[in-house]
């Protein structure tokens, strides 16, 4: 173990490097005691846990395929077993594809159909539909390396989010206040007029339909749910609702409390 020595008023004290030092000194004797503490900071009395995401398994309905493709995908500079593999979600409203690192594991849970049961509500062999469904898991192979502990649930949440987009899709609404202000289809780009001289263009992404039901309400909608609150953040930034007079643009249900302004 280090030791470090330190002098303080003629007293020399040595006490091991990494811990806080606790002294209380009185005149009549030198030091009353000496407690080292380790170097912690107590912030909480309850002890953090992690949400554990990973470990839920994602139910997918039967029109929904999931296949993975253990080819791994070759990158330069990049060692052979650091290689990512494919998944494909498929749907009825367009299919995804994403990597998946290679210490993820993927676990297919096929739907039990051996034997049809009663759809009767009364029958004792009802069983509901929605517990039928296919399930996947997603595991890693050392949950205590940090790395592979944040992808659990990365990787998990990310395939959350295709399957709903395959199957239901996502749709945001966009709010428009302000005198004057509006939005209104230029061919395949999106023009807001929001109190400047001049509209404002917007070039709509790949994958996403923009319809404008009333010229202050703009919908979007997509199977990309990243890509779709994305394009809304970047139409909410060009003006972003403001306390005093409570005009911009609004991203779905929000709101923003008012402020009254300063008076002389």
């Amino acid at each position: 173990m280090l030791i470090q020595r330190i002098s303080l008023n003629n007293f020399k004290l040595s006490f091991p490097t990494g811990g806080l030092l606790t002294a209380r000194y009185n005149y009549r004797n030198a030091y009353d005691f000496i407690q080292i503490q380790p170097n912690t900071r107590f912030l909480s009395t309850t002890v953090s846990l992690a949400s554990q995401i990973g470990r839920r398994p994602i139910p997918y309905p039967p029109e929904v395929t999931i296949t993975h493709d253990t080819t791994p995908i070759t990158q330069p500079r990049v060692k052979a077993d650091l290689f990512s593999t494919t998944l494909t979600i498929s749907g009825p409203l367009g299919s995804h594809s994403m990597p998946i690192k290679p210490f993820v594991q993927l676990i297919f849970h096929e739907k039990e159909d051996s034997k049809k049961y009663d759809k009767s509500i009364e029958s004792s062999e009802f069983i509901d539909d929605s517990e039928q469904d296919k399930k996947l898991s997603v595991e890693v192979n050392n949950a205590k390396i940090k790395q592979q502990r944040q992808m659990w649930g990365t990787t998990r949440a990310l395939i959350t989010n295709y399957v709903v987009g395959v199957s239901e899709g996502y749709r945001v609404l966009l709010r428009f206040v302000g005198v004057g202000y509006r939005a209104n289809m230029e061919g395949d780009k999106l023009a807001i007029r929001i109190g400047y001289t001049h509209p404002v263009i917007l070039d709509v992404p790949d994958g996403i339909k923009c319809a404008i039901p009333s010229p202050t309400k703009v919908i979007l909608s997509g199977t990309d749910k990243q890509k779709v609150f994305q394009f809304a953040a970047e139409i909410r930034s060009h003006k972003p609702p403001e306390p005093y007079n409570q005009k911009g643009i609004f991203v779905g249900d929000e709101t923003i409390k008012k402020k009254v302004s300063k008076k002389k």
